[in-house]
């Protein structure tokens, strides 16, 4: 199993859902990726009010499910770590993003902090606690990658290094580019028109068997928006929950 308890300052670390009903949420992702849930916990005072489930497959934390405010969709955010949350949003704001929810407490857990980039597209910054971020990743179940879709490629390469320092790397032949930071491959950006993929940042989970588990989203009362289809080494297909939150999921081919 690939652990991670570690992660570089500036690097992805966490993945989360907000769900207008996050106890019906916990009935589509428990069977569909074999996770249990930690007793609720309220939502960080900044986020509203509200329950907050920490998902575990084995005994590893691996993604949150949270109470959405209302009214709105059912979303799922990338989490980027940062050791200075406060210095972190000013170097935010210095290359164009905008604060939405200032730093607030998660409990023991650390601290959060809500954003947009310098394109409009949201994520958030945590500041570890008790919890440094998913402690397993990569392996069926689990969260594998972010990718920003982004209708300003330039303008989001911009902003990440700015912020976080990640170094683009072009991808010969690939409709995306890697981010690396300090060696390491951290997400991946690709572009959209905005108008069939709205700009986003998107979740990706690893799984076993990407048609066994888009033919289980279904049954569990998901639906399929992309059916499986393959890219070189994996097989992928993209489904929606219950509630519309959007994931892709990828198999080795």
């Amino acid at each position: 199993m690939t652990k991670n308890n570690h992660y570089l300052a500036g690097a992805p670390c966490w993945v989360d859902t907000l769900q207008p009903d996050p106890r019906a949420a916990l009935h589509f992702y428990g069977p569909l990726f074999g996770w249990s849930f930690d007793d609720a916990t309220p939502m960080p005072a900044g986020l509203g009010e509200g329950e907050y489930f920490t998902a575990r497959l084995g005994e590893h934390r691996v993604a949150g499910i949270g109470q959405a405010p209302p009214a709105s969709p059912a979303t799922w955010m990338t989490h980027v770590g940062v050791d200075d949350i406060a210095l972190a949003i000013v170097r935010a704001e210095a290359a164009g993003g905008t604060p939405l929810v200032r730093p607030t407490d998660a409990g023991s857990d650390g601290r959060l902090a809500v954003l947009t980039d310098s394109t409009g597209v949201p994520f958030c910054l945590w500041q570890a606690g008790e919890r440094t971020g998913a402690e397993l990743v990569g392996e069926p179940g689990t969260w594998a990658m972010s990718s920003l879709h982004s209708t300003d490629p330039e303008q989001a390469q911009g902003f990440y290094g700015a912020a976080f320092g990640w170094e683009p790397e072009p991808v010969p032949g690939a409709p995306f580019s890697k981010w690396r930071l300090a060696g390491r491959v951290v997400a991946v950006l690709t572009a959209t028109d905005g108008v069939a993929v709205p700009p986003h940042w998107s979740v990706n989970f690893a799984v076993r068997d990407a048609d066994a588990i888009a033919e289980h989203a279904t049954s569990l009362g998901g639906k399929v928006l992309m059916a499986p289809f393959d890219t070189p080494g994996f097989r992928n297909a993209v489904i929606t929950d219950p509630q519309g939150g959007v994931i892709a999921v990828s198999a080795p081919a």
